[in-house]
């Protein structure tokens, strides 16, 4: 994050009671790019029917240094050179994205910078994937 905290504007004064962004911290809510991918349960309607609930999954990544991390980028071309064309992303807020991954003991890293290798997801992978979901 401290490339993107560095070429960050200096915090603003805040005029009303939202909270503004501390030095070196990007702002909260940050737009990023996520690899993320949908998924669903079946559940119980209101109407005692069988019903599919969806949500979205947070790909995360183990790192040698961090341990298990949710790597979020300031630009899809930056998610794609890192992981391919094929990666399913969600696109989300940074404050957020970094509470919802907090209590799991997870750090996010920023725009980080990958050993090049497979990808994580080809575009066979993303065939069988909607072929699944649709059943």
């Amino acid at each position: 994050m401290s490339d993107l905290a560095e070429s960050a504007p200096a915090p603003r004064a805040a005029s009303d009671d939202r909270p503004v962004p501390r030095p070196g911290v990007p702002a909260y809510h940050t737009p990023v790019f996520v690899p993320a991918h949908p998924r669903s349960v079946v559940a119980t309607g209101s109407d005692g029917r069988p019903a599919r609930v969806p949500f979205v999954v947070f790909e995360l990544f183990e790192h040698p240094a961090h341990g298990m991390a949710a790597l979020a980028f300031t630009t899809l071309e930056k998610l794609v050179e890192a992981l391919g064309e094929a990666q399913p992303w969600a696109a989300t807020s940074l404050g957020p994205l970094a509470e919802g991954v907090a209590d799991q003991d997870v750090t996010v890293l920023l725009d980080p910078r990958l050993a090049p290798g497979e990808p994580n997801w080809r575009p066979e992978d993303l065939t069988a994937y909607v072929q699944e979901v649709r059943r």
